[in-house]
This record gives structure tokens, C-alpha cells and sequence, in this order.
């Protein structure tokens, strides 16, 4: 008979362990149910353990108490030597004695023994002769009688080979002790009530703003409105909500960015899209074999084909830059040490090709940073291309490397007071650059491309008139950074 696995029963479900039902069923619990539930089980335990040291304290302090009085009693007894003459030859009972609960018996060195009472159930046994014998100074122990426990003392007396013993009975302390230990547990039963009541009402009371904070999170959560919640106090949950309140306004500002990059791409795309459409649909009406359908000049038809070139290129630059831009996030790519001279040394080779008109004086000193090389060449791509499209026909374009710091000046006729906050603004372009191509991304990705890697970038006036461009990034003269970039690796 094969036995069959659990796995292989399609009705089969996992065994879980047997406190995973108990942890599941602690999280399924509100928080102001687990609050009440801790504290009156903090509040029993402390109970507890005050009463039981309380009903120990007072049960060793009458033990005590009661040996002593014992021991006083006895050695003052055994001192007598009338009081053992007298037991000697008559029986007394021992209320007579002033005992009241007392048993008072004698021993002999031979293990014979006599009470005054004539009731010997209470058995004497080795403690006692050893004492009448002589080996031991006294003993002290506790004894049972059928329901009754004695508290029994054996002390020596002045006649050889006899020992007194005084038993007394514990009824009177173990009744003290019992009314003490109901007193003990009718009270903290009392308090642990009361504790389960006071934490309840704590729980709630306490955790109300953390009610309210979630009203509100799943409020947002429903209607999406990313207004900040109001903030009282200084507590953690206050903390909370501050921080919450961030992450709103981070959340917000991401939303809005996200929105106008939308909107901006939509509008910057509609332009070349527009204008293509209007050249191919030309293209096609002109080469369509209809009867009387016009026919472009060859030097005509060349120019469309370049401008819709140069459209397709212009729409591709542009949708690059797009997503170049929705990158908002730290560097993923593969971040190595890079040669920033070299890179410049490239970006310039590449715009020289484009701007075969105008001239670029380059001054380059070593700089290493850490980052991502196709990112900071786009970057300074943007910048020598920028220069380049302001600069006029026949004119220079300095470009310099120092410490880090890119200085790029062109001729052009610079950028108005007015423009210079906005110049790395997404989409944004002066009344005078609207007329010549671009989308606006360019100088924006380059300062998206400095915030990233730790560096910055600022435009201003150059000597010659024209603008001038600083980008730096943060790094070191040797191959290898010396200690790493003040912020560079969280950025990367």
C-alpha cells in the first residue's frame, strides 16, 4: 500500500507551524486591542509579583517572629529546674502552663519521651534526642499532625540526658496567611480590571490622531488629492505625518512634472509632425500618375527631401531628449572613471562636423571623474551646439578645461537679464531663439546631467559679448578620483 504525499493531493494545504496561527491572529487584532491587552498583561504581571512578594515577606516575618519567640521561651523554661522537677513527677497540662496552643513534652537521651498533656501523636524523633543527649545545642524544625503543622523547638535543660521540647501549632499563621493571600488576589484581580478598562481607554484616546492620519491616507488614496495634512504637536505621530506631508509634496511635484513634460512634448511634437505630414503628403501628391498632376522642379523636389531629412532628424533629436529627460532618477547605467578631456575632446569633433563654419579654440587640462560617459558627452554636446547655433558665420568658439570646470564662450549676441533664470528650464525659449530650430531640452539636460553627478552648471556673460557657459563636475586631476566626490556616490 503506497503512501501518497501531500503534494500530490489537489485538496491539500499547507501545514503551517503551530505559532504562525497565533502571530496571525495577534496582527489581525487592532492596535488599541493589542495596546489594552499588553498593558493589563503588564499590569497582572505586575500585580503578581507584588503580591507574592508581599505574601512571602509576611510569611518568612511570622516565621521568623514565631522562632524567635520559641527559642526565647524555651531557653528561659529549660533554665527552671523547679518546672522539671515538677513534670518529673506530675502531669500538667500545658494550658496550665499559660501555653495555650503549646505542646510541652520532655525527651531522654534514650528516645523516650513524656508530654504534659498525655497526648503523644506528635512523634519525637532524632533532632530531639541528639539535643537530650548532649551533640546537639538545640534544634528547630516543622512538624505535621494529621492537619495540624507544630512548629517544634528542642532545647537542653540543666538535668543530664533530658531535653525540653516546646511544639507550637502554625493554625493561627497559616490562617493570617490564607485571609492575607485572598485579600492579595481579590485586589489584584481588582486592579487588573481595572488596568484592561484604563488601557482600553488609553488605546483609543492615544491612538486617535493615528485614526485621523488614516481617514485622510485613504481619503488621498480615493480622490488622489495630494494636499498636505494639517500637523499638531510633536510626538511620533506628528513625526509621521511631516513625513508623509513630504512625500506628498514630492509626490505632487513629480505628478506636475510629469504633467507639464506631457504637455510641452506634446506641443514640441505636434510642430515637426505637422510640418512633415504637409511635405510628405506633397511628396506624394507630386509623384501620384493622376492625369495633370503637377511635377517639382529636380532642385525643388531635393530641397523637400532635405527638409524632410531634417525634420525626421529634428523629431529624432527631439524624442532622444525626451527620454533623456524622463530619466529623473539616479544614475543606472554603468558608472566608471571617466576622462572628461577626452570626452571634451570629442563632443568638439563632433560639432566642428556639424558647424564646419565656425572655429573652436580648445584648452584642455587632465580631469577623472566617476560617472556615466554617454551622459556628461550628450551633456557637453549640448553646450558646444548651443554655442555653436548663437555664434555667427566665421566666428570662434572658446572652449576650455580647468580643474574640472568646462568654460565654453561664444560670439553670439548673449542671453537678456531676463532669460539668464529660465535658460535651463525644460521647453523654455527666448522671443529670439523661436525662429531658429531646437526644442528647448538641450541646455536642461545638460543641467539635469550636472545635478546627477554632484556638479553644477551656470550661464552669464562672456568677455566678448556673447554667453558664457560653466559646467564643472566634481573630481581629480589623477586616474583615479583621490577619495571619492562629496555626494557622487549617492547620486550614482
Amino acid at each position: 500500500m503506497s503512501a501518497t504525499s501531500s503534494q500530490d493531493r489537489p485538496d491539500s494545504t499547507p501545514v503551517l507551524p503551530p505559532f504562525a496561527d497565533e502571530a496571525r491572529w495577534g496582527y489581525r487584532r487592532s492596535l488599541a486591542s493589542r495596546v489594552a491587552v499588553l498593558s493589563t498583561l503588564a499590569v497582572g504581571l505586575a500585580v503578581a509579583f507584588v503580591a507574592a512578594g508581599a505574601y512571602v515577606t509576611v510569611r518568612l516575618q511570622l516565621q521568623s517572629s514565631l522562632d524567635e519567640s520559641l527559642v526565647a521561651r524555651a531557653e528561659a523554661a529549660a533554665k527552671g529546674q523547679v518546672l522539671v522537677q515538677i513534670t518529673q513527677d506530675y502531669d500538667i497540662p500545658s494550658w496550665a502552663l499559660g501555653a495555650g496552643d503549646v505542646r510541652i513534652a520532655f525527651v531522654r537521651s534514650d528516645g523516650m519521651s513524656r508530654f504534659l498533656d498525655r497526648d503523644d501523636r506528635l512523634r519525637l524523633a532524632e533532632p530531639e534526642v541528639a539535643v537530650a543527649a548532649g551533640s546537639q545545642p538545640q534544634s528547630l524544625r516543622t512538624v505535621r499532625v494529621g492537619e495540624t503543622y507544630y512548629r517544634v523547638i528542642a532545647v537542653p535543660t540543666p538535668t543530664e540526658g533530658i531535653a525540653l521540647v516546646i511544639a507550637q501549632s502554625l493554625e493561627s499563621q497559616r490562617q493570617t496567611l490564607n485571609r492575607l493571600g485572598l485579600v492579595c488576589l481579590v485586589l489584584g484581580l481588582a486592579g487588573v480590571v481595572t488596568a484592561g478598562f484604563s488601557g482600553w481607554a488609553v488605546a483609543r484616546n492615544g491612538l486617535r490622531p493615528v485614526r485621523r492620519l488614516t481617514a485622510d491616507v485613504e481619503r488621498i488614496g480615493r480622490t488622489e488629492d495630494l494636499t498636505t495634512l494639517p500637523v499638531e504637536g510633536d510626538d511620533e505621530v506628528a513625526r509621521l505625518a511631516r513625513a508623509f506631508n513630504q512625500m506628498l509634496t514630492s509626490l505632487a511635484a513629480s505628478r506636475d512634472r510629469q504633467r507639464r513634460l506631457v504637455a510641452d512634448a506634446g506641443h514640441e511634437l505636434r510642430t515637426p509632425l505637422t510640418s512633415l505630414r504637409t511635405n510628405i503628403d506633397l511628396l506624394t501628391q507630386v509623384g501620384s500618375q493622376a492625369e495633370g498632376a503637377a511635377e517639382l522642379p529636380e532642385g525643388a523636389r531635393a530641397e523637400l527631401m532635405d527638409d524632410v531629412r531634417a525634420q525626421i532628424e529634428e523629431l529624432t533629436t527631439l524624442v532622444g531628449d525626451l527620454v533623456e529627460l524622463a530619466r529623473d532618477e539616479p544614475l543606472s547605467h554603468v558608472v566608471a572613471t571617466v576622462e572628461l578631456h577626452e570626452l571634451l575632446d570629442e563632443a568638439v569633433a563632433r560639432v566642428r562636423r556639424r558647424a564646419p563654419r565656425i572655429s573652436f579654440e580648445v584648452t584642455t587640462q587632465p580631469w577623472f571623474v566617476e560617472g556615466e560617459a554617454g551622459a556628461i558627452e550628450r551633456a557637453l554636446t549640448n553646450l558646444l551646439d548651443n554655442a555653436a547655433k548663437w555664434s555667427p558665420a566665421g566666428g570662434s568658439v572658446r572652449v576650455a578645461l580647468t580643474a574640472g570646470t568646462v568654460t565654453v564662450d561664444d560670439e553670439g549676441p548673449g542671453i537678456d537679464a531676463a532669460d539668464l533664470p529660465h535658460v535651463f528650464e525644460r521647453f523654455y525659449r527666448s522671443s529670439e531663439s523661436r525662429a531658429l530650430p531646437g526644442s528647448g531640452l538641450g541646455l536642461a539636460i545638460v543641467a539635469q546631467v550636472a545635478e546627477r553627478h554632484s556638479g553644477s552648471v551656470r550661464a552669464g556673460r562672456a568677455p566678448s559679448g556673447g554667453t558664457r557657459m560653466t559646467f564643472w563636475l566634481p573630481g581629480a586631476s589623477g586616474p583615479k578620483p583621490a577619495t571619492a566626490p562629496a555626494g557622487a556616490l549617492g547620486a550614482l
